[in-house]
């Protein structure tokens, strides 16, 4: 049972972000639509919240990339005076 719930994961980890959210919007489309199961209806809401969470971690790995690249660019600017000053 454990490998059900890690091979939809492994797979879903795999979407770009674009992906993700394309087909998180199909998952709420047909959901606000009706016409399914309750069954299918429970299977779209897992793969929605399944979604939902890869479109998250995607949004949060892009804002911490983006921390470190402003933050790197800040610190050599400190650095880079202070090797400046001492090799002339």
């Amino acid at each position: 049972m454990t490998s059900e719930v890690e091979q939809p994961t492994a797979m879903s980890e795999a979407l770009g972000y674009e992906q993700a959210r394309d087909e998180l919007i199909e998952v709420v489309r047909r959901l606000e639509a009706g016409g399914t199961t309750l069954e299918e209806s429970l299977a779209l809401w897992e793969r929605g919240e399944e979604l939902a969470k890869v479109c998250r971690r995607r949004l949060d790995g892009a804002r911490a990339r983006l921390d470190a690249a402003l933050a790197e660019e800040a610190d050599p600017e400190d650095g880079a005076s202070g090797a400046d000053g001492g090799g002339a």
